[in-house]
């Protein structure tokens, strides 16, 4: 969908538009002659370098493609199909998955249908034609006279710097605004007794919460509550108040206003971006940035947005790949990015630059500059060109080569939040945003048919797929997907809504399963359903609770959209379980093992507790009215963000 589509006004009043083109500098100094012996050292070194690329190209292809059975392995299997929907017994989004016990029995591990010999040689051509255009390219290189190569060096050199001024211009050039009064910030007390003491609890919590943080770890990203002191993450550098700015639109609506009238002179005076530090983009957009905008969109307090859209200013330089795809890490100052070492040959992860969406969507409608949706509709464009294995996105795509790593695809961690960013860019679009809702519902389909499987007792669960073959465990982050199964359902193709709504309740059911199979009442990371287990947790690294929101957002879309008193239940039993284990005098700690009959704690409380947890918690014991969801939609940190209806302009139109 075109940008301009999906905002009112991207145009700024204070000089409008993005000024002119990146250009290109001339060749300049041009040396003459092209000899060996009017090589200079550097371009000896330069071609010494792209020869070297170039022998590791051919002898990587004689040796190492395919480098892992594995790619190849993703065409030889056969799946069960997922169960078809008694309305139509169709395939596709309609379907539950199958029994996979009776599928694992009859053919082992089950994956994508198909063909076996024409997917595989379809996957061949494909290497085939990747390695003999890396192959040309590496020719043309080798063809380029010195100076040609030492021209394309400064043109990109010179193309960078254009960029990083052009993305500095936006931050000149803010605009004055119009603030739009926010629909259910803060709601009415429910009529019931019993529930409004259960929220007057959660509310409580949330004080114990910020509490100590503010005792003990005023400032820092994080409190240790069992230490009592601060904790900091490597994945915001040295930008500090990660607790601060996280718990800022909880405190809103709780109606906690000391306390966000002390978050906000906090924000005023010490946060600051102008460090020396390399910063997760993701675990920033979604904190920092998605934090700030919500506190705007709140208070309409001017500070928020100044913040906002400052630390999106610096998160620009992280688009500067050949790709436009963001690298992970970003160093906030030099502007110099680079990616997780561990992820898949240097790539960047679909969860994470697929996590930018919604809150640069907003960062353009509150600057009034198309720069951020420009960047993040890029992104689209690199996915919509490429080809999907069965319809699925693998977790690793190259910003170099605009290429898939491994085919490995999640609903839960590396994956998660694409998909509900997908669901949500429609929703926020007030609806007009047809690309996304198309890719999600393709997306939706592929996970029904190759992820979604029920147990040989009844539970559905969504699998991992690696290689084209299924791994048969769901993480705790996987669970949101209960929540956005439900979410999208009134969207659905014709016929499905009820068929989501159910799916939405039968991961909710999964989840709750894995929360009451451990002896605390509260679920591990990630639970398994092989070997003769079925929501539990195996393997000791995976039995770790680490305050997670994830069951508890589902429990909310669920209550919302169905009123099912059981939800509310369930999520009154999370809440006594966090106050009988997690609870210490010092706040809220992990737990290391959720199966252990005494607590084993981490020593951590993470913001996103604050963030997300509670939130969720207090929301399913509030009345609709408060932060009704066609009014708001939640980004993946619980920050708050308004759907942007057509004739919603916070902008001014007039300029000075």
């Amino acid at each position: 969908m075109p940008v301009g589509g999906l905002l009112p006004l991207f145009s700024s009043p204070v000089g409008g538009g993005l000024g002119g083109g990146l250009g290109g500098g001339s060749g300049g100094g041009g040396r003459k002659g092209s000899g060996p012996a009017a090589f200079r050292l550097t371009e000896k070194f330069v071609l010494l370098l792209v020869f070297s690329a170039f022998i590791t190209l051919c002898f990587g292809a004689i040796f190492f493609l395919p480098d892992s059975s594995k790619l190849l392995s993703g065409v030889l299997f056969h799946s069960s199909p997922a169960l078809q929907s008694a309305a139509d017994h169709k395939p596709g989004p309609g379907g539950h998955a199958e029994d996979a016990a009776e599928g694992r029995a009859g053919r082992g591990e089950e994956g994508a249908p198909g063909d076996p010999a024409a997917a595989l040689e379809d996957n061949l051509a494909r290497i085939r034609e990747n390695h003999e255009r890396a192959l040309r390219e590496a020719k043309e290189t080798l063809q380029k006279l010195p100076e040609e190569i030492q021209r394309d060096i400064l043109l990109e050199k010179e193309k960078v710097a254009q960029d990083q001024l052009r993305d500095k211009a936006v931050f000149r050039r803010l605009p004055p605004v119009a603030f739009v009064p926010p629909v259910g910030a803060v709601g009415r007390e429910p009529a019931d007794a019993a529930i409004r003491e259960k929220r007057a609890k959660i509310k409580e919590m949330m004080k114990h919460a910020w509490n100590n943080y503010k005792s003990y770890a005023w400032g820092l990203n994080e409190l240790k509550p069992i230490s009592k002191e601060g904790h900091s993450s490597s994945l915001f550098g040295n930008i500090k108040g990660a607790t601060i700015v996280d718990a800022l639109d909880t405190l809103f609506i709780m109606e906690m206003k000391d306390e966000f009238e002390d978050a906000k002179s906090w924000v005023q005076k010490n946060l600051d971006f102008n460090v020396n530090a390399e910063v997760s983009v993701f675990e920033v957009n979604i904190r920092f940035v998605g934090g700030l905008l919500s506190a705007y969109y709140l208070s309409g307090e001017e500070i928020f947005r100044k913040k906002a859209v400052e630390l999106g200013v610096k998160l620009l330089p992280a688009f500067h790949t050949p790709s436009g795809i963001p690298w992970a890490l970003l160093n906030i100052k030099s502007g110099i990015g680079r990616n997780w070492p561990w992820a898949s040959g240097g790539s960047s992860i679909l969860a994470e630059f697929g996590t930018l969406h919604l809150e640069f969507i907003h960062l353009s409608h509150l600057s009034g500059n198309s720069i951020f949706a420009e960047k993040v509709m890029n992104i689209r464009t690199v996915l919509n060109n490429l080809e999907k294995p069965q319809g699925l996105y693998p977790n690793y795509l190259n910003p170099s080569s605009g290429q898939w790593g491994q085919y490995h695809v999640s609903v839960g961690g590396l994956g998660d939040s694409f998909y509900e960013y997908l669901l949500k860019a429609w929703l926020m679009s007030d609806k007009r945003d047809l690309e996304a809702k198309k890719m999600y519902f393709d997306a939706v389909q592929a996970i029904e048919t190759h992820l979604i499987r029920k147990s040989s007792k009844g539970l559905t669960y969504i699998a991992e797929w690696k290689g084209g073959l299924l791994e048969h465990k769901m993480g705790h982050l996987t669970c949101f997907a209960g929540g956005m199964f439900a979410l999208g359902a009134d969207d659905a193709p014709a016929g499905l809504t009820q068929h989501y709504l159910q799916l939405g309740a039968e991961i909710a059911r999964t989840c709750h399963e894995s929360y009451n199979r451990t002896f605390v009442k509260l679920g591990p990371e990630a639970f398994r359903f092989d070997g003769g287990v079925e929501a539990i947790a195996t393997r000791q690294n995976e039995k770790y609770y680490i305050l997670r929101p994830e069951v508890v957002e589902t429990y909310m879309y669920m209550w919302r959209l169905t009123h099912d008193p059981k939800y509310r239940k369930w999520a009154w039993e999370a809440v006594e379980a966090l106050e009988n284990h997690c609870r210490v005098n010092g706040g809220y700690s992990g737990l290391r093992d959720v199966y252990l009959k005494h607590n084993s704690y981490d020593d951590v409380q993470q913001s996103f507790f604050l963030a997300e947890t509670l939130k969720y918690l207090y929301l399913i014991f509030s009345d609709d009215d408060l932060l009704p969801l066609e009014h708001w939609i939640f980004n993946t940190e619980a920050h708050l963000l308004p759907i942007l209806s057509p004739n919603r302009k916070e902008v001014e139109v007039n300029e000075k």
